[in-house]
C-alpha cells in the first residue's frame, strides 16, 4: 500500500468516530468490539488482505463466520448475531461512503436463528411473597425494588429517576416521569397511591444517606456513589436476591423479571396492548407481545372450561309444564305425555353420561309407543 493510503483499522476507526456523534458510549464501544475482532481475524488467517477492495465473502468473510461457530467456549446465537450485524452495518456504511467494497458480503442466511425465551414472570404466589418480604425490609433497595415492580419500568430507568420526578397532572392525578431510556423515550406513567408512597419512602430513607453519596447524586432519587452500575450491582442485585431467598421463591429473581411479572399482570386484569406498549415504554408492539405470557395455571383453567363447553355444545332452555291442567281424557293425557317428551329430552341433553343417556333414550321410545297406541284407540273411538 502506497504510504499515505489508511490502513484497514484506520478506516474502521475513523468511521466509528463519526457514528459515536449519534450513539450511545455504550452501542459505540460494541462497535469497536466488533471491528478488533474481525480486524485480527483478517491479520491472522489472511494477512494479504490490506484494502477493503480486497475483501470477498468467500474465502475472508465465510472464513470468519467458521471462526465465531468454533470458538470455545460456543458464542450464542444471539452473540453471533449482534456481531454478524455491527459488522454488516459498518461494511454498508463505508460502502455508502465510496469505499469500494463487493456487494452482498453479508447475507441473510448467514445469520444463525435467533433464540425465542419465553417471558419468566414470577408466579402470583412468589410475587406476593416476595413483595410482602421486601414490604418488611422497608430499606432503601428495597423500596426502589417495590417501585420498579410497581410500574414496570427497567431497573436503569428507575436509577435515572430523577429528584422531582412525581408529576401532579391533574386534581389527585399524579404521574411518575420516566426519563430518556434504552429507546431514546421518555413517557409519563400513572402515578397511584401505592406507587407515590413507594417515591416519598425512598425521599425520607434518602435523607440518612452519607453526605458524600448525596453530593454525588443531588439530581437523582437514588442515591449512588461512582456509577449508577455501582448501586446496581453491590446494592439492588444482592438486595433482590436476598428478599427472594428470604421469601422462598423458586428460582433465580432478577430486576428484569419484575418487569415481566408487571407486563403479564396488567394483561390479565385486562390492559390493553396499545395501552401496555405505552407502559413498557416500547416502539413496537412486537416488543410487547415478547412480555405478554398466559400463566400455565390460566391456560389450564380457559382449556378445561373450553372441553365441558364442548361436551354440552346445544344447552336448551327446560320449558315449563302448560299452565293449564290436562283434561282426563285421551287428547289430555297425550298432550301431558308429549310435554313429558319434551322434558325427558331436555334433561337428556345436559347430562355427560353416556350410559344414562341411551338409557332415557330408550324411555323415550316407549312413551313414542304408548303415545302411538293412544293414537289409535282416539281413532277407534271416532
Amino acid at each position: 500500500m502506497p504510504p499515505s493510503a489508511p490502513t484497514l483499522p484506520q478506516i474502521f476507526a475513523s468511521h466509528i468516530q463519526t457514528l459515536a456523534l449519534t450513539l450511545r458510549p455504550h452501542t459505540v464501544s460494541g462497535y469497536r468490539g466488533v471491528t478488533r475482532r474481525f480486524l485480527s481475524f483478517l491479520r491472522t488467517a489472511f494477512p494479504h488482505v490490506r484494502r477493503l477492495r480486497q475483501l470477498r465473502r468467500d474465502p475472508h468473510l465465510l472464513a470468519w463466520f467458521r471462526s465465531l461457530c468454533e470458538e470455545q467456549p460456543p458464542l450464542s446465537n444471539r452473540s453471533r448475531i449482534n456481531l454478524l450485524l455491527c459488522l454488516r452495518r459498518l461494511l454498508d456504511d463505508l460502502a455508502a461512503t465510496g469505499h469500494p467494497l463487493a456487494a452482498d458480503l453479508i447475507r441473510c442466511q448467514d445469520f444463525p436463528p435467533a433464540p425465542h425465551y419465553l417471558p419468566r414472570p414470577l408466579s402470583p404466589h412468589d410475587d406476593r411473597l416476595l413483595q410482602q418480604e421486601l414490604r418488611r425490609t422497608d430499606d432503601l433497595p428495597a423500596n426502589a425494588l417495590l417501585l420498579t415492580r410497581a410500574t414496570g419500568i427497567r431497573i436503569g430507568e428507575c436509577l435515572d429517576l430523577a429528584l422531582d420526578c412525581l408529576h401532579q397532572i391533574g386534581p389527585d392525578q399524579w404521574a411518575l416521569h420516566v426519563p430518556l431510556g434504552k429507546l431514546h423515550t421518555e413517557r409519563l406513567l400513572p402515578a397511584d397511591p401505592d406507587i407515590r408512597q413507594f417515591v416519598a419512602r425512598i425521599l425520607a430513607l434518602r435523607a440518612s444517606a452519607p453526605p458524600a453519596t448525596l453530593a454525588h447524586s443531588a439530581a437523582f432519587l437514588l442515591p449512588h456513589a461512582g456509577s449508577r452500575g455501582v448501586l446496581y450491582q453491590r446494592t439492588l442485585l444482592p438486595a433482590l436476591a436476598d428478599a427472594a431467598t428470604r421469601a422462598g421463591c423458586s428460582g433465580s429473581v432478577t430486576p428484569h423479571r419484575l418487569r415481566h411479572t408487571f407486563a403479564s399482570e396488567m394483561i390479565r386484569l385486562g390492559v390493553s396492548l396499545p395501552a401496555l406498549m405505552q407502559l413498557m415504554g416500547h416502539r413496537d408492539i412486537r416488543m410487547t407481545m415478547r412480555y405478554v405470557e398466559v400463566l400455565q395455571l390460566d391456560l389450564q383453567s380457559e382449556f378445561y372450561q373450553a372441553r365441558q363447553k364442548a361436551l354440552q355444545p346445544h344447552r336448551c332452555p327446560i320449558l315449563p309444564l302448560p299452565n293449564a291442567s290436562p283434561n282426563a281424557d285421551l287428547p289430555g293425557i297425550r298432550q301431558a305425555l308429549t310435554a313429558t317428551r319434551h322434558l325427558l329430552e331436555m334433561y337428556r341433553r345436559q347430562l355427560t353420561d353416556e350410559k344414562t343417556r341411551r338409557t332415557l333414550q330408550r324411555l323415550d321410545r316407549r312413551l313414542l309407543a304408548v303415545d302411538a297406541r293412544l293414537d289409535r284407540l282416539a281413532a277407534a273411538e271416532k
